[in-house]
């Protein structure tokens, strides 16, 4: 190996600091030959128990240790913040970016020359790889896998995606609260995340587009054996990886980030992918726009029949063939040229993979699901800055719609009100929620999916045009518009707007227009009142004085680009 490993900054002094950094690791029985310049490997692990995505991880963290060990690495394990998606309150996405500091100063500060990192549960895909791209070691990621499918009385369920159908079938009667019991069982039935496209199987689908993983590595399932070889095979690479200098800003390049945007489309990728690879590219330093998810996706067809915009899951896309499907059916789409962390370009890793076994889930891309399926931007008075939209999980008669605004001033009105008799609503309305966005909340939840007045509901209807600056679960479904930027909380539009407003919605055009003159929303925003912070110290203080709008991927201003990898000062 040429290049001096960055470990030997602290294994391989010779004075009191040298004796420092080696006795106290002994202690935990290391034998003198793993300091002699092997590279160290650190595996950053995303596990906990209040995380029930990535319970697992402990196993595959012993997984990746051996890899690292045949390869001749030094493996040392370590945790950082776990976002779980269903427990953390109020929102997982207020603490993405604190993780993403977690992971990086951890990287950063500790002797590693590589890191791999074990992720699963929505954010701490983003989070850690936002983390090592502030810091620019050799990265790979392992991601923890999807849940076997859910199965009840006879019909195969998803977790996220069947949440929202339980809970209107419980408000209609056509479900008992001892069969909504039965059924969670039945959904969340194995170890992994969820196993629907959702934003953690997307944000595997992400990594594996951006050429983070090794090849077909984020849809094996938790439970497959399969998933534990790609672990340790991961552990392996790692290793090779620092001896070929590859940085995870060799891979990470704008290129790459555009096969990941079409990726994503094919996929029928979650809406939440937007505001997490905008974050990334802001750490790596890639000059990516809201604006390039509608020019480079909206086009690409919607190739996977997964749910919410299909009827399969995860488990039955592994069994299909998985992402090298995928990327084989859209190669005349992707640049050919972007390394991966094989040290390959994706044609090459995917040779001998590219056959599909069920076209019913992964469809030819001349016989696509849907033939224009990415997410789209919208904009407008409402939304100057953009909001997005997924087509693919929305209703087509509602993708041109104008219908009169009913208004929800915060998710408290609307949880108190939303099934009131009298709430004068109806199938034609648009529904509005304000201050929900990363500033309101704070932390930009994922409420964006309104349910339905319960009186909507008894009428048989499923889907109503619903607009916030919130976003909504990548399981979810439903005519949403997401991410209105400026957000209601810093005095954008969606503050001002009234019950009873006239809301234009034309996806073809990307127009999204409140039907108010700007003379009269003027008069309005001088008797506006901006909402007191929700928070004046700690930690949530900070993200609301630094925090970014969606548009730019909801990061804190003062974390945008890199800090490297070098540390000048020894600790004694």
């Amino acid at each position: 190996m040429s290049q001096k490993l960055r470990s030997q900054d602290w294994f391989g002094k010779k004075n009191k600091d040298g004796i420092i950094y080696r006795s106290w690791m002994k202690n935990q029985g290391m034998p003198t030959d793993m300091f002699d310049g092997r590279p160290v490997i650190g595996i950053c692990n995303t596990f906990s128990e209040l995380t029930p995505c990535n319970a697992h991880f402990r196993d595959h963290a012993e997984a990746v240790k051996k890899g690292v060990l045949e390869a001749g690495g030094f493996p040392l394990e370590f945790p950082i913040m776990s976002l779980g998606e269903t427990l953390l309150k109020p929102t997982a996405m207020l603490f993405r970016n604190l993780a993403s500091m977690d992971a990086e100063e951890s990287i950063r500060g500790n002797p590693m020359d590589a890191v791999v990192l074990l992720t699963g549960c929505d954010k701490t895909t983003p989070s850690t790889v936002m983390g090592a791209a502030s810091v620019g070691l050799p990265t790979i990621v392992v991601p923890g896998g999807p849940m076997l499918n859910g199965r009840y009385k006879g019909q195969t369920i998803g977790s996220g995606t069947h949440v929202w159908k339980f809970d209107e079938d419980m408000k209609t009667g056509k479900m008992t609260q001892e069969d909504c019991e039965y059924a969670e069982s039945c959904m969340s039935r194995s170890i992994g995340h969820c196993m629907t496209m959702g934003t953690a199987s997307t944000m595997a689908c992400m990594v594996e587009s951006l050429g983070l993983t090794l090849s077909g590595a984020s849809a094996i399932p938790a439970a497959d054996s399969r998933k534990k070889v790609m672990a340790q095979l991961s552990g392996r690479r790692i290793v090779e990886m620092v001896k070929e200098n590859l940085t995870i800003d060799k891979i990470l390049t704008r290129e790459a980030f555009e096969n990941a945007i079409k990726v994503n489309a094919a996929v029928g990728g979650s809406s939440n992918f937007i505001i997490h690879l905008m974050a990334i590219a802001g750490r790596i330093g890639v000059d990516l726009h809201l604006d390039d998810f509608d020019t480079l996706g909206s086009k690409i067809p919607l190739l996977v029949n997964l749910m919410p915009s299909g009827k399969f899951l995860m488990e039955d896309f592994y069994y299909a063939g998985g992402l090298p499907v995928v990327l084989n059916e859209l190669s005349k789409h992707l640049h050919k040229n972007v390394i991966t962390v094989t040290g390959k370009n994706h044609h090459e890793n995917i040779t001998g993979q590219t056959d599909c076994y069920n076209t019913e889930v992964i469809a030819p891309y001349e016989q696509p699901l849907i033939a224009e399926a990415g997410c789209v931007v919208v904009k407008g008075n409402l939304a100057l800055n953009g909001a997005v939209m997924k087509p693919s999980a929305a209703s087509p008669h509602l993708m041109k719609h104008k219908g009169r605004a009913v208004v929800f001033e915060s998710i408290e009105d609307y949880n108190a009100r939303i099934d009131d008799p009298e709430l004068d609503i109806d199938e034609t309305c648009v529904m509005v929620l304000k201050y929900v966005g990363p500033v309101g909340y704070p932390g930009m939840p994922e409420v964006g999916n309104m349910a339905l007045p319960k009186k909507i509901l008894e009428k048989g209807i499923r889907d109503m045009v619903r607009i916030s600056d919130g976003r909504m679960s990548g399981t979810a479904y439903g005519t949403a518009i997401l991410h209105v930027s400026p957000e209601s909380a810093i005095g954008g539009n969606l503050a001002l707007v009234q019950n009873g407003d006239m809301i234009e919605l034309d996806v073809e055009q990307r127009k999204l227009h409140l039907d108010v003159s700007d003379e009269e929303l003027a008069k309005r925003r001088a008797n506006w009142v901006a909402p007191a912070p929700a928070a004046t110290r700690g930690y949530v203080s900070l993200y609301i004085k630094h925090v970014m709008g969606s548009d730019k991927g909801a990061d804190l201003d003062f974390l945008q680009g890199s800090s490297g990898s070098v540390v000048t000062r020894d600790s004694h």
